[in-house]
């Protein structure tokens, strides 16, 4: 069944119950039925494909969870999802113990948003496991302080700090290769959107009456209105903040990692009404 069909015999209905003439009514209705019949369509799909392209899409909110409790890297998922929303026009609000993100902006960039999540959260923790099983972290160390105890010179014990060389935990490797894979992602996701959207103003100046640049700009005014008419956020999130430190060497295995990581569906992101291309 065609698209070119469909929205055919969508309009002959419309006409037929736009007009109050009950003989045109009839006419309009059995014209559609016939293309139906020879398209072989239910007349209620196609009265479904009218009101899909007519619906106007309006701001929402949803909340994803993102984990149970407790659970292990709850923080750097939160940051790829992060990552992910702000190039689908996403502003989202985070449960204080990362288990929960809740999302605000339309419907079909959110669905897009957890569709991309749900495949690169998966790339990210199996690269993250196979640096961590590599022991690749541990070729980098860090320098700690230890208090050690000694004999005094006149009898008795004394603590002294003292500064050495340890590797790189394996707990401190795996947030810093996750942080910059989801960093990496949020870089390439943000370059393909805002290529995108200059390529649709240059070849696409007017829709609607109204300027590319222009509804692009509608669009963020509209989500940033109903963010602050709905959201109930209070404070600020802290979950980026690294607990155990920092370890160079994972964070730049984690960005190679985002460079390779695969961006899927590539067609669809960046937007509900346009498609980017993702690189």
């Amino acid at each position: 069944m065609s698209d070119k069909d469909l929205t055919r015999i969508a309009a002959l209905l419309r006409k037929a119950e736009g007009t109050d003439n009950e003989h045109e009514a009839d006419a309009f209705l059995q014209a559609a039925q016939r293309l139906a019949t020879l398209a072989s369509v239910d007349l209620a799909v196609a009265r479904a494909h009218t009101e899909r392209r007519e619906r106007r899409p309006v701001p929402t909110q949803r909340a994803v969870v993102i984990g149970e409790s407790g659970k292990r890297g709850l923080r750097t998922y939160v940051e790829l999802f992060l990552a992910i929303g702000r190039a689908n026009n996403l502003t989202c609000d985070i449960a204080r113990d990362s288990t929960r993100v809740h999302a605000f902006g339309f419907d079909t960039d959110i669905d897009m948003t957890e569709t991309l999540y749900a495949s690169l959260v998966v790339q990210m923790v199996r690269a993250s496991d196979a640096y961590i099983k590599s022991g690749d972290f541990a070729l980098e160390k860090v320098i700690k302080r230890v208090t050690v105890t000694t004999p005094g010179r006149s009898g008795g014990w004394r603590r002294e700090d003292r500064y050495v060389a340890k590797p790189v935990h394996a707990t401190t490797a795996r947030i810093s290769f996750q942080q910059a894979f989801a960093r990496r992602i949020g870089a390439r996701l943000a370059q393909a959107k805002k290529e995108t959207e200059q390529r649709l103003v240059v070849e696409q100046p007017t829709r609607d009456g109204a300027g590319v640049a222009l509804v692009l700009r509608q669009r963020e005014v509209e989500l940033a209105d109903h963010y602050r008419a709905n959201s109930t956020a209070r404070g600020t999130w802290a979950g980026s903040r690294a607990a155990a430190g920092q370890s160079e060497r994972s964070r730049q295995a984690g960005d190679r990692a985002g460079r390779r990581a695969r961006l899927a569906p590539e067609r669809a992101i960046g937007g509900q009404r346009t498609a980017l291309d993702g690189g």
